[in-house]
């Protein structure tokens, strides 16, 4: 049975699991969750995923939710091309260089923290993007010195990894709030190759059915 993930175009999270199915070469069919509309709290999708959150993926029979278990569920069910080194150092390297955009930066920038900084603390538009940019840049900080030091190519090594899935999405974001890329040299090396793969392409927000 065909994979069906439940995402919203724009979602960073939505976007690293469409690039995780496209680089497994996995055919998948997409239904939207307008997370503006707040399709994600209606009673059919959390029947789906009790968190209300996006993505899930229905696969196999079951749901999996969470875009780091998704990701890392994929990797096991569809193991080539591989997302992970072979080598045990390797490995834990890039599920740290994944991390720092799954844990550190993006769920500080996702629509329902922006939306509480906004509406509970009263930040302007400018204020919100100052924030925003904050903990961008710490990540990308870290993220720059770990493609400098490991990266040939692509973030780890010279072929897409599961820390590319979570940087481009991360960099396309970073794009919508105007954040200052300039000081990533090496982030933005593996963003204009990116550009250039079928399966980032493929993902990208702007071509999903739901976009605007």
């Amino acid at each position: 049975m065909t994979p069906v993930l439940h995402n919203y175009w724009r979602s960073g999270t939505s976007y690293r699991t469409r690039i995780a199915l496209n680089l497994k070469g996995v055919a998948y069919e997409q239904v939207g969750v307008d997370l503006r509309a707040g399709a994600q709290k209606s009673d059919t999708y959390l029947a789906l995923n009790p968190q209300g959150l996006v993505p899930a993926l229905e696969a196999d029979g079951h749901v999996f939710t969470q875009s780091p278990a998704i990701l890392e569920w994929i990797e096991e069910r569809w193991p080539a091309p591989a997302l992970l080194p072979k080598d045990p150092v390797g490995r834990a390297d890039v599920r740290a260089m994944a991390a720092i955009v799954a844990c550190d930066i993006h769920p500080l920038n996702n629509l329902r923290v922006l939306k509480s900084i906004k509406h509970d603390l009263g930040a302007d538009e400018a204020q919100t993007k100052a924030w925003t940019a904050r903990w961008i840049e710490a990540g990308f900080t870290a993220l720059e010195a770990l493609i400098a030091r490991r990266g040939a190519g692509w973030s780890f090594g010279d072929s897409p990894t599961l820390a590319d899935c979570c940087l481009i999405p991360q960099v396309y974001s970073a794009r919508r709030f105007e954040v200052d890329l300039t000081p990533f040299p090496h982030i933005l090396a593996v963003d204009a190759r990116a550009a250039e793969h079928a399966a980032f392409q493929a993902a990208h927000p702007d071509r999903q059915p739901d976009a605007d």
